[in-house]
């Protein structure tokens, strides 16, 4: 299927799907592995192609602004732009080979309406390397009245926020290591954070949801000055009421040598980000701790309570007011029909 996110440069071909913008030859491929260029034009070899699905709570991507309970049906392709050395869906992620159980758009969203999803998620891999086939299904699911959200790297582009903003509502965008330079390059093999920040705050600025989470990597990706630095950036450049979560991490992959992240280490940086204004702040991949809820900021008190992607409280209005002191929250979108309840569920293609 030939892509859109690209420009002719002489006789090779820009891509134009994520921030590496690689310039590939006639029957060469990108760094991502599924988009290559065949007759003078870029294809994207996994369209149709999904290699995982599943039925997930959209706490899990984590989205808790957004459609708060909400049941989603989560699929990704192969490939990637990025080269995470502790990456947990490396088997997927990490594959450079085309394949896939093949599905139309049309198809996927049949396929979500079955499953009794609110939406469908892009994620496992990195979806900006797969946006046209995830813009052929998306537009088709808000037909049928289901929404559309992106977990993300962020490591994006102009011409690739413009294209999201056509079907994307919702995106979680990782920064990982506190989005400091010399951890982005040896351990993602990104150039910086530089293209995230212009990508989270392009796609805010034409009304997608955005939330940001930050996977903090002990020993090498815990810095509080980076912590303190990412922090104001994204006030800066989104405002104070964005959510931003901190991830525990696991050892997986090529790092199963580093240790979790010490509590200690999380609750540090969720203790920044608060001094620094930031409204909203939560601890992510630690169920039962009592910054996974959402505490109201005009009284402190919980009016969302969590326990690991389960919602247990709900203390607000159908305005989204707080019903101690009547602050309204961001939250976008309504409490799912499906909340409260345990909601998942494997999903199967073949």
């Amino acid at each position: 299927m030939q892509a859109s996110l690209f420009r002719k440069e002489g006789e090779k071909v820009r891509c134009l799907a994520c921030a590496r913008r690689c310039l590939i030859g006639e029957g060469q491929v990108g760094f991502c592995g599924v988009r290559s260029v065949r007759e003078g034009k870029l294809n994207l070899d996994v369209y149709g192609l999904v290699e995982a699905a599943h039925i997930d709570p959209i706490e899990k991507k984590p989205l808790v602004h957004f459609n708060p309970g909400s049941k989603v049906f989560s699929i990704s392709t192969t490939g990637c732009s990025w080269m995470c050395l502790y990456c947990q869906n490396y088997e997927i992620s990490q594959r450079r080979r085309v394949e896939g159980v093949r599905l139309s758009p049309n198809e996927v969203v049949e396929l979500a309406l079955a499953y009794g999803a609110d939406g469908i998620t892009y994620t496992y891999n990195e979806p900006m390397i797969f946006s046209e086939f995830a813009h052929d299904i998306g537009m088709e699911a808000r037909k049928k009245g289901l929404f559309n959200t992106y977990v993300s790297n962020g490591y994006g582009t102009v011409e690739g926020v413009e294209y999201l903003s056509t079907f994307l509502d919702a995106i979680t965008i990782d920064f990982k290591g506190n989005g400091a330079p010399k951890f982005l390059k040896r351990y993602t093999g990104a150039s910086g954070p530089e293209p995230i920040l212009e990508t989270a705050a392009g796609l805010q600025k034409r009304g997608v949801h955005v939330e940001i989470t930050d996977l903090i990597i002990p020993q090498v990706g815990d810095d509080l000055n980076y912590a303190r630095n990412l922090v104001r950036s994204i006030i800066n450049l989104m405002g104070d009421q964005v959510p931003i979560h901190f991830l525990r991490f696991h050892p997986d992959y090529k790092m199963t040598n580093f240790p979790w992240t010490p509590l200690e280490t999380l609750e540090a940086h969720y203790k920044i980000a608060i001094e620094e204004g930031m409204k909203f702040v939560y601890i992510g991949n630690v169920s039962g701790s009592p910054y996974e809820n959402t505490y109201c900021p005009g009284c402190g008190k919980v009016v969302i309570g969590r326990n690991g992607y389960r919602l247990v409280t709900w203390n607000l209005d159908k305005g989204n007011r707080c019903r101690f002191c009547g602050y309204v929250l961001p939250i976008k979108g309504k409490l799912s029909r499906h909340a409260f309840e345990e909601r998942f569920e494997d999903v199967y293609l073949i």
